[in-house]
């Protein structure tokens, strides 16, 4: 196995936040929350989403978009376009064969499914769509995406649950360390704000139902956190050895030094309160990025804002890192985006350290006295980032942990 350097050299993101990386950022760095009351959850015992404004099919992806590809699909095709742009490559340019697509997906086409669906039963079998199957069908993103950029590389989807964005940017990494591939675009993309889906976290109590105030209602860390508000979005980063890129001239963001990824073995949504696993995997990826925790200067973090998600993670980071890190949630801003939360967060990861600038966890009114972070709040704070750590968790207790530094 080699241990060339992985670089990061462009960047794309849709998120609640915005269409694009500048109006994303922006907001992100502002605090300001997007949880909004969502028409169409009306009726529903928790109708509060983050989903992303102005977007459209046509004018974002193109005029046939609606007919051929799911929103997960739309949301991410518009995100690689920019991180591939931003790149300063040109896929009429490069050897196909040599380019790879790992996204992360942790649901496909819900919104699809639930659409054709009610369309069989009112209407019968002859009305569902002949392009049923390849519009839900979580593997298409990456397919779509290899027809898109000329990519005939390895091209596949990793379904981690909520770390499936990270899974597959570790994933990425190592297709470039083992020389499979000279350029991957990862990520990870989803948009599962459907009745069905809000239906069943809700029924798991694993939503905020602070109806009445939903901007406020994702509130990581904070002591009056009750659940997550559900988004929607795709993080896409560029990715390539660290020699290749500095050869053709390109920006080096930051570099994807360390990974790690371990299972809890403990249950089907609840964290394991000991964090065994969690802890492992964050010590994996120091090591794997010859770094120690003292060298950690920033966390974006998991950060749920259901109560047992983020005591657990946070007695973890304390224990594995100190008190040190400046941490930070962005989903009290955009969400939980689920498969793609963790591209979104590797995305402002790398955005951190190119600014100096940690975002601020929205909501945080009263941090629990019992999460002893150092979570910054209502302003963003400047300071020099050298080291910093995303970490993702998901059902299953599956997590993965990425380590970024500077170039």
């Amino acid at each position: 196995m080699s241990t060339a350097s992985v670089a990061v050299t462009g960047l794309g993101l849709v998120s609640a936040a915005g269409v694009g990386v500048d109006d994303s950022w922006r907001t992100i760095c502002a605090g300001v929350s997007m949880a909004r009351r969502d028409p169409a959850l009306a009726g529903l015992p928790v109708d509060i989403s983050c989903t992303v404004p102005g977007f459209s099919p046509a004018t974002h992806v193109g005029r046939r978009s609606s007919l051929i590809h799911d929103r997960f699909v739309q949301l991410t095709i518009a995100a690689a376009r920019e991180a591939v742009t931003s790149a300063g490559l040109d896929p009429r340019t490069w050897d196909g064969a040599r380019v790879g697509v790992v996204i992360g997906c942790g649901l496909g086409g819900v919104s699809t499914w639930e659409r054709q669906h009610r369309r069989m039963l009112e209407s019968g079998p002859e009305s569902v769509s002949a392009l049923l199957i390849p519009m839900l069908v979580p593997n298409m993103v990456a397919g779509h995406l290899g027809m898109e950029f000329h990519a005939t590389g390895p091209n596949f989807v990793t379904a981690t649950a909520c770390a499936s964005g990270a899974t597959a940017i570790g994933t990425a990494r190592q297709l470039l360390r083992d020389d499979v591939c000279d350029i991957v675009l990862t990520g990870g993309g989803e948009a599962g704000v459907s009745p069905l889906i809000v239906t069943g976290f809700a029924q798991m109590g694993a939503l905020s139902k602070r109806l009445d105030e939903p901007a406020t209602a994702s509130r990581p860390f904070d002591v009056d956190r009750d659940g997550f508000v559900i988004g929607e979005g795709s993080g896409i980063l560029v990715m390539e050895r660290e020699t290749d890129a500095r050869a053709r001239g390109a920006q080096v963001l930051a570099l994807v030094a360390g990974y790690g990824a371990t299972a809890d073995a403990h249950h089907m949504t609840a964290p394991d309160p000991a964090g065994v696993s969690v802890r492992h995997a964050l010590r994996t990826a120091l090591a794997d990025a010859g770094v120690g925790p003292g060298d950690v200067g920033h966390v974006n973090a998991h950060g749920t804002s259901t109560p047992l998600n983020d005591a657990a993670e946070a007695a973890a980071l304390q224990d594995v890192l100190g008190p040190g890190p400046a941490v930070t949630s962005v989903k009290g801003v955009v969400g939980h985006s689920l498969g793609a939360a963790g591209a979104i967060e590797a995305v402002c990861t790398v955005l951190a350290i190119r600014d100096g600038l940690v975002p601020p966890t929205a909501n945080v009114t009263v941090q629990d006295p019992e999460i002893e972070l150092d979570v910054v709040a209502e302003e963003p704070r400047h300071q020099r980032i050298d080291v910093a750590v995303s970490d993702s968790f998901g059902f299953g207790g599956q997590n993965a942990v990425l380590v970024l530094t500077a170039p």
